[in-house]
């Protein structure tokens, strides 16, 4: 197959049709993200500084939740270890502080909610209304220009204005990122590839804080939406689950009322109680976007236990693992769409079928590739500007596996009564950074399948 010839072909489909997507809604989490780029050899300072031994501990076993400094530390070694992402609370005002003093490299806007905004909205031109829990001038400021929206009630009615024009003045809720290239080395550890942890430090996103805008005003803000796009629900605990869980739940009646396709984007969920209120919730979505850790933390729930473990033991991940996974989850969930992403390839599972649900995950994977080389997509022509990145060749095992299992042509085949899509990616060697490249390639491919319909 001559991938580059789809890839370009996918692109030139979703640009010439995303004007036709209608207002797509945000909800729950935005933030402001602090992004550290790690040095080795200050970081085995700070290691042996904090207590070599208890936090290697934490390198091989993520707490819940980070009470302390070593656990910190532990944590991002964890990540470094396995070249995978992990966001976690930080509860300790001590580690707060710590990460306050060690600082930053730049602010970004952060939170998926807000980075699918700036790209939705301030990249595609699809409008866009975002929930943003703190509305702090800097938070504002990091907003594009664009179709962008936050509900503002006035008078006991919503008001849709710019966050620039909301002329409030929250709080900041700061994310620390300490990000990590391919290779990097620290002890006897090395990255196999680029990644990055998040310790998450404000109360706001980390509680699922709803604001009284979305609250009262929810049937209203929903009128002229088509899509929604959910994300947000990773750092709940079980103390303080149910209160969020019954407001989504009554967020998701509207939307199925109106017939809204929703699609919930994962992200690494530490508590297992909230894991399985999530999969007790996934029925009510249209779709969902995880990738191995996230797919694997799912499963096991689930109670497939040695499935889990075998997603997380080879790289690239096992494809027929990934496709058993999905069968399972789709078949428990009935969920319509299971987006799988991981370094090289991704992999859809659909009710329904067609080339555009390929196409969809081409023209994402080029977006991804365009944010990774170029760090920041200004406009929608940037993305063809990664046509020129190759296409990763270690997909190719991959591919060949799907056609033996399932005979798979032209990136789809027919599995169980379901349509399993299957792309390579393409590889940036030396990306710019890694963040909101998994919410680019989610917002991307949900938005480019409705475009492309």
């Amino acid at each position: 197959m001559d991938w580059n010839a789809l890839y370009s072909s996918a692109f030139e489909g979703v640009r010439g049709r995303i004007g036709g997507v209608d207002r797509v809604l945000l909800a729950y989490n935005t933030n402001i993200d602090a992004i550290k780029y790690l040095d080795g050899r200050n970081l085995e300072e700070r290691i042996e500084k904090a207590g070599k031994d208890e936090v290697l501990r934490y390198s091989d076993d993520l707490p819940e939740r980070i009470e302390d400094v070593p656990q910190l530390l532990g944590s991002i070694l964890w990540s470094i270890k396995r070249g995978k992402a992990a966001e976690l609370f930080v509860e300790s005002c001590s580690a707060r502080f710590y990460m306050k003093h060690w600082g930053w490299d730049e602010l970004r806007m952060g939170g998926q909610v807000g980075i699918m905004a700036n790209l939705l909205g301030g990249v595609y031109g699809v409008p866009v209304i975002a929930h943003v829990p703190q509305l702090s001038r800097l938070q504002a400021s990091l907003f594009k220009d664009g179709p962008i929206y936050v509900p503002k009630l006035e008078d006991g009615k919503v008001k849709l204005v710019h966050p620039k024009d909301f002329a409030g003045d929250e709080e900041n809720c700061i994310h620390y990122i300490y990000e990590f290239p391919r290779g990097f080395k620290v002890f006897d550890f090395e990255a196999p590839r680029e990644n990055r942890f998040i310790g998450s430090a404000d109360d706001y996103n980390t509680t699922l804080f709803i604001r009284d805008e979305f609250r009262e005003g929810f049937d209203e803000i929903t009128e002229s939406s088509s899509l929604t796009i959910i994300s947000g629900l990773q750092a709940l605990t079980k103390e303080n689950y149910r209160e969020p869980f019954e407001i989504i739940r009554g967020h998701l009646d509207v939307l199925n009322e109106r017939e809204i396709p929703t699609h919930l984007e994962f992200a690494f969920t530490p508590d297992e109680t909230v894991r399985k209120a999530i999969l007790g919730l996934l029925g009510r979505f249209w779709s969902v976007g995880l990738n191995e850790v996230e797919l694997a933390s799912i499963t096991e729930v689930m109670g497939e236990k040695k499935l889990a473990e075998k997603l997380l033991a080879s790289d690239p991940v096992d494809p027929v693992a990934v496709t058993d996974a999905m069968l399972k989850l789709a078949g428990k969930t009935w969920v319509r769409r299971i987006h799988f992403h991981t370094y090289g390839y991704y992999l859809a599972l659909t009710d329904y079928g067609g080339e555009f649900v390929r196409d969809a995950l081409l023209f994402a994977a080029l977006a991804a590739a365009a944010k990774a080389k170029l760090g920041e997509i200004n406009s929608i022509d940037d993305v063809v500007k990664a046509m020129d990145v190759p296409v990763n060749g270690k997909a190719k095992p991959v591919e060949e596996a799907l056609v033996r299992e399932y005979g798979m042509r032209n990136g789809m085949a027919k599995v169980n009564g379901y349509q399993l899509t299957f792309v390579p990616t393409k590889i940036v060697e030396k990306p710019r950074s890694t963040v909101g490249i998994g919410d680019t390639i989610s917002s991307s491919a949900f938005m480019g399948e409705f475009a492309l319909r």
